[in-house]
C-alpha cells in the first residue's frame, strides 16, 4: 500500500524560510569575511541538496560549494547511533571559514559527528544552517546556528527528506500518516 502523504510545509513557506535564512548568513558573512576569501558551504548529501541549491541561489557571497555524506540510518526510519562516512569533502577545512547546510536536524549524531571532524580540520569558523529541526529528538546537543523552523516529531518527506530513497523529488514538505 502507498504512504498517505499530508501536506506540512508548502513550496511557498519553504522559500519564504530559504530567504530570511539566506538574508541572516548573508548578513554574518558580509562582516565576517575579508576580501578574497570565500565561504566554503559543505552540503550533506543527498537531503540537503534541494535546500542548498535555492537557499545559495539567493545570496550573493563568494561560495565554494563542497559535499558529504554521512549515514545513521540505512534504510530504516530509525538512526542507527553510528554514523558512517559514504562521501568525504574533497576540500580542505583548514583556515576556510565553513557553513554545514542539513535539511533537518533530528538525533544531532549525524552534524555533532560532521561538525567536530571538520574543527579538527583548523577552519577560521564551522557554522550550522538547517532548514528544519526535530527538538524532542535530540540525543546529542548540537548547536544550530541558522535555522528555518521547528518542527514536531513526525516521519517528513519531500524537499530532499526521504523514506528508503523516496519522496526527496517532491517541492514541499509532506509527513506521512
Amino acid at each position: 500500500m502507498a504512504d498517505k502523504l499530508k501536506l506540512f510545509i508548502s513550496a511557498e513557506e519553504i522559500d519564504a524560510l530559504n530567504t530570511k535564512l539566506a538574508a541572516s548568513i548573508q548578513s554574518d558573512y558580509e562582516k565576517i569575511l575579508k576580501p578574497g576569501e570565500t565561504l566554503l558551504v559543505v552540503v550533506t548529501l543527498k537531503g540537503a541538496a534541494f535546500f542548498a541549491t535555492d537557499l545559495l541561489k539567493k545570496m550573493k557571497l563568494p561560495v565554494l560549494m563542497d559535499f558529504v555524506r554521512l549515514s545513521s540510518y540505512g534504510s530504516g526510519t530509525k538512526s542507527s547511533g553510528t554514523v558512517h562516512i559514504v562521501k568525504d569533502m574533497e576540500s580542505s577545512p583548514t583556515d576556510q571559514h565553513i557553513l554545514i547546510l542539513d535539511e533537518i536536524v533530528d538525533s544531532g549524531r549525524t552534524l555533532a559527528f560532521l561538525k567536530e571532524r571538520i574543527r579538527a580540520g583548523g577552519p577560521k569558523s564551522v557554522k550550522l544552517c538547517s532548514l528544519l529541526n526535530k527538538p524532542s529528538r535530540r540525543e546529542v546537543p548540537v548547536e544550530v546556528d541558522y535555522l528555518g523552523r521547528d518542527v514536531e516529531d513526525k516521519f517528513l518527506v519531500g524537499y530532499g527528506l526521504d523514506k528508503a530513497e523516496l519522496y526527496r523529488n517532491l517541492p514541499a514538505v509532506y509527513y506521512i500518516e
